[in-house]
């Protein structure tokens, strides 16, 4: 199975920070991105600036991440011009966004989208639009080389993220039964990407137990199957087993086909999408745009910023969703919607390690057993026959413990604290790593991702948001429950094929 890293929002940047550690050379690094002081603003309800002046306009997108912008790249392909997006941040993307030195462009988040099956028709439509598929082939330029991933367990490293050295009896019909078991799930036509496609034939029970209880029920004890399950429920939902709603942990590997080629990557990540997406509807996008609250006023609606009032027909709000009882007027509080903290670092790595990495290096790279989830190479990509210097994308989901601790620790933390634990980590296969390393960025987002706990797949209130209140629609992947590429986009691409019905400019 591809595993997944993803999703995170972001904007600013905190000072540079130095350390030196155990005699080693000086890395230089800070803080990036950190949006949370804005959030922060929009929690406490902070008293703003009196816009001064309105603009009649009949359509706001409001939040500029994947959802937000595929309802602009819908929108204007249905001909409809008459919108602003507005974005937080200075810059469009949400967790599809990159950074860049002079080694490499590298992702900040989201960093690949899973080949998509033939039910994600709006995914292929766009990836046509950009080239990526021709007359039904992938263009190879963009499929992940090979190798794509391996695994150090057992002191070495194996290709593959699933364990497949050193199993016992035990541990290999295990990994059979979950397989078949799986298999069973994804013939039955109930776990599909888009999710929405599906969820008429799905089993709703699966959604009222966690995870970890169905593993239980199957028998599943082996500690390595067991390291999985919570490994990929980590990479997706940024959660433990028993924190995950089982029907999200059977979606994880039910809902694409074991043999698919990909993923589809880029240096960049994600960001490469957004890039493409801002070349066609960049024009409509306005950053550095702080919604401070959206009212109804009769049969309109009034977005307030700190500059502009917007007087609008129909709101597109892309934004995460845990925003909206601070944001929408008489919005009530929301009952299943939680969260994940993550950080991500991208470290410059100006030589290749030695010690345990003697296999070739692979694009994404998993130790077993360990917190994080492993790092990425930016330049696997690269066409170059020599590679000395790259960056490595780090991730690490924080799923360990209530996700409100884990927030006030990512805050509490200084940089030089997490890029210790990070090199600590590291040292685990690449015992020389601090000597390697001139610079560690970390962006911190303390929710990062929807995290699909038990009853929130199948929650009246989700499914009441992904029909929209009259002219307000709500278009982020968590009205899905799963933060995931194809969930964004539909839900931005479906928003605004109603957003055009209901305004009745078809």
């Amino acid at each position: 199975m591809i595993a997944t890293r993803r999703q995170f929002v972001a904007g600013g940047c905190a000072a540079l920070a130095g350390m030196t550690a155990k005699g080693e050379s000086r890395i230089a690094g800070s803080f990036v991105n950190d949006s949370f002081v804005r959030g922060h603003q929009i929690r406490d309800r902070a008293p703003s600036t009196a816009a001064s002046r309105d603009e009649r306009i009949p359509l706001v997108i409001v939040g500029g991440g994947i959802a937000g912008l595929s309802a602009a790249w819908r929108l204007q392909k249905r001909g409809f011009r008459d919108f602003v997006l507005l974005e937080m941040n200075g810059q469009a993307g949400g967790n599809a966004r990159s950074g860049e030195n002079e080694v490499s462009a590298y992702p900040w988040a989201a960093h690949y989208v899973p080949v998509p099956g033939p039910k994600a028709v709006y995914v292929r439509e766009l990836f046509e639009e950009l080239g990526v598929l021709r007359d039904g082939v992938w263009n190879e330029r963009f499929l992940c080389f090979s190798p794509q991933e391996r695994l150090f367990l057992y002191g070495k490293w194996q290709e593959g993220i699933e364990p497949a050295i050193g199993l016992t009896r035990k541990d290999r019909e295990q990994f059979q039964r979950l397989e078949d078991l799986f298999g069973a799930f994804r013939a039955s036509g109930g776990f599909s990407i888009p999710m929405e496609l599906g969820l008429s034939r799905s089993p709703r029970d699966l959604d009222r137990l966690s995870f970890a209880d169905w593993l239980r029920q199957q028998r599943i004890d082996s500690p390595l199957v067991l390291w999985y399950m919570n490994y990929c429920c980590r990479d997706d939902y940024g959660a433990m087993a028993a924190d995950t709603s089982a029907w999200a942990g059977v979606h994880y590997f039910a809902s694409r086909a074991p043999e698919e080629k990909g993923p589809l990557t880029w240096p960049e990540g994600n960001a490469w999408i957004t890039r493409q997406l801002l070349q066609r509807v960049g024009s409509f996008v306005r950053t550095g745009k702080l919604v401070r609250r959206i009212e109804r006023q009769g049969n309109r609606y009034l977005v307030l910023t700190d500059s502009v009032r917007y007087v609008t027909d129909a709101v597109i709000y892309a934004a995460p969703t845990f925003l909206a009882p601070y944001l929408i007027e008489a919005f009530g509080p929301l009952q299943k919607f939680e969260y994940s903290p993550w950080l991500t670092a991208n470290l410059t790595v100006d030589r290749p390690p030695r010690g345990a990495d003697t296999v070739e290096r692979a694009w994404d790279n998993v130790v077993a057993h360990s917190p994080t989830l492993g790092y990425v190479d930016a330049t696997h990509q690269t066409l170059r026959s020599q590679v000395d210097r790259t960056v490595w994308t780090f991730y690490w989901a924080l799923a360990e413990g209530s996700p409100a601790a884990n927030r006030a620790l990512l805050l509490e933390k200084d940089w030089r604290y997490w890029s210790e634990a990070i090199l600590h980590d590291l040292e685990r296969v690449h015992p020389d790593i601090r000597s390697c390393v001139s610079r560690i960025d970390i962006m911190r987002m303390g929710h990062a991702m929807a995290r699909p706990v038990v009853g929130s797949i199948f929650d009246p209130q989700r499914r009441d948001l992904a029909r929209g209140q009259g002219r307000l629609l709500f278009a982020n992947s968590d009205v899905s429950g799963l933060s995931i590429f194809e969930e964004a986009q539909f839900r931005g691409v479906e928003a605004a094929d109603k957003t055009v019905h209901r305004l009745g400019r078809a």
